[in-house]
């Protein structure tokens, strides 16, 4: 682990030493001492903290990813400043991130513990990607193209899932069906997550609201802490949030994405499930199939995690199995109007 503060490397220390599967091989203060110890002991996971004296954790990330690509955890602070730093960390390749831990002894200790330890646990199975810069655009092949008005796009995604979700919004034409996304992501960062996506698509993205219609040309990503849920009133679509229980321990749940789509408008969903830790998504998507939605899992070569995909597809929910590149194109071939 890499962290200027030696509390939080005392901290973080003992949590991975709780876990009989997790072995803490070494601890450093600043990247240039770390770099030298990546060499000497080899670790499968590396945390990093993003703000450090001498070199910051998005520049070693930077080195890392080009020079000795690894699974890469960052330790952030869930702030509305620290949310857009975080996000570019996963764009350069790192697995996942977790909030600093707090020093106050709470019964909610445990539990972050517990947080810990399975995103470092899943950091060890990632497939790791080297950083490309993104030159996508919109899919060329449906340029023109004219879609059903009344298809929905729906898609889920965790672990791996703010880079995936990127890649499928990226290709998307001005006027594609509206899309509602339930990614497993905080409150600060789901917002600032939202703005990402717009300012680099051709389409408009936005962080779901209470009572937004859907609208050709717009994507709605779930709040973090929100369950995003499709309703129909008076023959149009609506988005609405609520902060019932969690659902697979989550909340935005997919499935309950998924489900509502199933009350409302099965047949004329197209949905996909992509990378991700556990299993949420797995039986909504199979409601959806068995209700004549269509129904696409992310393939396992492409999928920084498989296993909600994995899970679809074990269950028989998946129509097709694709990889990510593919799954724009394959979304909006089921949404074109002949």
């Amino acid at each position: 682990m890499i962290d200027d503060s030696p509390l939080i490397r005392r901290v973080l220390t003992e949590i991975l030493h709780q876990a009989d599967d997790i072995e803490v091989v070494g601890s450093a203060e600043d990247p240039y001492q770390a770099r030298e110890m990546i060499k000497q002991l080899n670790p499968d996971v590396l945390t990093l903290d993003i703000e450090m004296p001498k070199m910051d954790g998005i520049s070693f990330l930077k080195n890392l990813m080009r020079l000795r690509p690894m699974p890469v955890v960052m330790i952030s602070t869930l702030t509305q400043k620290g949310s857009p730093i975080t996000l570019e960390a996963l764009e350069l390749g790192a697995v996942d991130f977790i909030a600093k831990p707090s020093v106050n002894v709470s019964e909610q200790f445990t539990q972050y513990a517990k947080v810990v330890q399975q995103k470092v646990r899943t950091a060890a199975t990632a497939r790791v990607r080297s950083f490309k810069p993104s030159e996508v655009k919109p899919l060329e092949t449906l340029q023109g193209a004219k879609f059903s008005h009344n298809k929905v796009l729906a898609i889920g995604a965790s672990t791996g899932g703010t880079e995936a979700i990127k890649e499928v919004l990226i290709r998307m034409p001005e006027n594609c069906p509206p899309i509602v996304i339930t990614q497993h992501i905080p409150p600060v960062f789901s917002s600032s997550f939202a703005q990402r996506m717009d300012r680099t698509c051709t389409i408009n993205v936005k962080e779901a609201e209470h009572g937004d219609k859907l609208a050709t040309g717009w994507a709605y990503i779930a709040p973090g802490d929100q369950h995003l849920r499709v309703i129909q009133q008076g023959g149009s679509l609506y988005c609405q949030l609520d902060q019932s229980e969690p659902v697979n321990r989550h909340r935005p749940a997919v499935d309950v994405l998924f489900n509502s789509l199933v009350e409302v408008c099965p047949k004329n969903t197209i949905a996909a499930l992509l990378t991700g830790m556990g299993s949420d998504g797995a039986k909504g998507l199979l409601a959806l199939k068995q209700h004549a939605a269509y129904t696409v899992a992310q393939d396992e070569l492409s999928s920084v995690v498989w296993g909600m995909p994995k899970a679809a597809i074990e269950l028989g929910a998946a129509i097709d199995v694709v990889s990510l590149d593919k799954i724009a194109q394959q979304l909006l071939s089921q949404a074109v109007k002949y």
